[in-house]
């Protein structure tokens, strides 16, 4: 008798166990399908673009996998605890404070190691077993800002005696984060995306104290972009050249103006980039057929693994990421648009430019329409740091309309 009581005692632990590893019921439903169906593409996608590398090294392509499924279960696990337990009310706690300086710390560590001597000191490696897995510290600062000026900015009822009080805290700490990714860690893309998220999440409170601060940021960041346009159109070429960037820097811009002006150095990669695409057509040379994975193309399955999946599946391909990205992206703007909370409204519109953002950067990237930024296409391109985030962003954002829909959230 003690023997079956022991058991039966368990049976309700062990179902509550497995119903914390299931997604709520009352979260957005297409989200989930969406970011599911990205994680098993993404991981198909990976494994075939990694086949050239694996010609020289055979156990490269099953442990790049095996880390990618490992990446995404813990990203999984991740993303339903936060579904089951982020609450608006962990932005005023001690551990929401905890958080910002741990995510600080970890900037600054990456910043003192180079480990692949590319002169971007933005990962921190931690060997594990026969391999190494990095950790890039950026990534999850980009879903800590959003949670920053939503926890600053968002629904304050209260004006103060000094006017920059509400803005100052959430934009010193995001220039810190943003300074230590641009200069120490020479991440030129990562601080531009982090600074486009912070300049959208601020643009949305309404407090009377923070509007001349958002027309004036707001304003800058404007200036900031079409002066940007302007430096890659032919005019703006004899400027790059005397800009206080580094040759290579340089060198990457002038090449996204034209890549055949150093072809066999740094428009190399773009030039190949295109050849994939206009090799893949409309409909692709089929699963696992890509060519330009087995020659020297650098970053295959990372940063241009955009350009195997059309090479290989034509324009279905290309769907087959635009396709549940824009679904995200338009429920989250949607749940949005219906919510008073200000904090609930910068978090899913937070996470929603999060995504557009690197989807705009990295295709534009690898088409030659801006220059190559080393922004990764969100789970599609390998790498467990921006698919981790990205779940533990969607976790936050489900949580958010998940208590919507139980009228926790107006």
């Amino acid at each position: 008798m003690k023997c079956m009581s022991e058991h039966t005692a368990t049976m309700p632990r062990n179902a509550g166990r497995l119903r914390s590893l299931l997604i709520p019921a009352d979260t957005d439903r297409a989200i989930n399908i969406s970011i599911l169906w990205l994680a098993v593409f993404g991981t198909l996608m990976i494994g075939s673009a990694s086949m050239g590398l694996a010609v020289s090294n055979p156990l490269y392509l099953p442990i790049t996998v095996a880390k990618q499924i490992i990446f995404i279960m813990i990203g999984y696990v991740f993303m339903v605890q936060l579904m089951h337990r982020f609450s608006l009310r962990l932005l005023h706690s001690q551990i929401f404070g905890l958080m910002i300086v741990v995510i600080g710390f970890l900037l600054f560590l990456a910043s003192l190691f180079d480990f692949n001597g590319s002169g971007s000191k933005a990962w921190i490696l931690l060997p594990i077993g026969i391999t190494q897995v990095t950790l890039q510290p950026s990534e999850f600062a980009k879903v800590m800002l959003i949670l920053i000026v939503a926890a600053y900015t968002g629904d304050v009822k209260r004006t103060f005696k000094d006017r920059t009080y509400i803005w100052k805290r959430p934009f010193l700490i995001g220039l810190f984060y943003v300074l230590i990714v641009l200069f120490l860690q020479h991440d030129f893309g990562s601080a531009v995306v982090m600074g486009s998220i912070c300049v959208v999440c601020i643009l949305i409170p309404s407090h009377p104290q923070l509007r001349s601060f958002q027309k004036y940021f707001g304003g800058f960041y404007a200036f900031g972009m079409v002066f940007a346009l302007f430096l890659l159109s032919p005019l703006g070429e004899p400027i790059i050249r005397h800009l206080p960037l580094e040759d290579y820097q340089i060198s990457r811009i002038l090449s996204a103006i034209d890549p055949f002006q150093d072809q066999y150095n740094t428009g190399y990669q773009l030039i190949l980039g295109l050849i994939a695409f206009a090799a893949g057509g409309w409909k692709g040379l089929g699963y696992g057929a890509s060519v330009r994975k087995y020659t020297t193309f650098p970053a295959a399955n990372t940063d241009f693994i955009l350009a195997i999946i059309v090479e290989e599946l034509g324009i279905f391909g290309f769907l087959a990421v635009m396709i549940p990205y824009t679904v995200i992206i338009v429920q989250l703007f949607r749940y949005a648009l219906k919510m008073r909370s200000e904090q609930g409204k910068i978090i899913l519109i937070g996470v929603a430019t999060y995504i557009v953002i690197h989807s705009l950067f990295n295709i534009g990237g690898v088409t030659g329409l801006i220059p190559l930024t080393g922004v990764p296409l969100l789970m599609i391109s390998s790498g467990g740091s921006s698919t981790m985030a990205l779940m533990g962003a969607i976790g936050i954002a489900q949580a958010v309309i998940r208590r919507y829909h139980m009228g926790e959230i107006q």
